[in-house]
């Protein structure tokens, strides 16, 4: 499974859709399956950080670097389970972890004050400056009852982010 030249097999979409919690769709993995074998150019089985660049959308998104950390060298079933985190069925928590991930640079399971403001960074660049970050930061922190020295968790997370209108999907094509 993952390379151009095989085909899924029935056996395949059912355990790539029980790898995912059942968040796509059998056709939805048909689709995500030649999608990725499009972005496999080689037919190693897995998708490169250059392969993941060659997406336009991808490369542009000012996390890609963070991002490209969670994707690089995944097979298809891990293809699709990074995926699953933007399916319209996925709860919140499933969301937020995977925006913890991406503020987890370090991938020590915590998130630090610099962390995020590294994040703010990337996504604001100069528009703006390094202390209006550190001052909406710390003013948002304090809101939620945390300080600069706080070491926020994937619970921490949850506990902050967890809102009804949280909207992460996308719409996988039917090809």
């Amino acid at each position: 499974m993952g390379s151009a030249s095989s085909m899924l097999t029935q056996y395949d979409i059912e355990e790539v859709q029980e790898h995912c919690n059942y968040l796509f769709t059998q056709q939805e993995i048909v689709s995500l399956y030649k999608r990725f074998c499009q972005l496999d150019k080689n037919a190693k089985g897995f998708i490169s950080a250059d392969e993941f660049l060659s997406v336009p959308e991808f490369a542009m998104n000012p996390l890609s670097q963070r991002l490209l950390k969670l994707v690089d060298g995944l097979n298809f079933k891990d293809f699709v389970a990074f995926l699953s985190a933007f399916s319209a069925k996925a709860t919140v928590p499933q969301k937020i972890e995977l925006i913890f991930k991406i503020y987890d640079s370090d991938c020590n399971g915590k998130v630090t004050f610099n962390d995020i403001i590294q994040v703010l960074h990337d996504l604001t660049g100069s528009f703006m400056s390094d202390k209006q970050r550190e001052e909406v930061l710390s003013q948002l922190l304090h809101e939620a009852g945390y300080t600069r020295e706080s070491y926020l968790l994937l619970d921490d997370f949850v506990k902050i982010l967890d809102n009804p209108g949280l909207k992460m999907e996308v719409d996988v094509p039917d090809d």
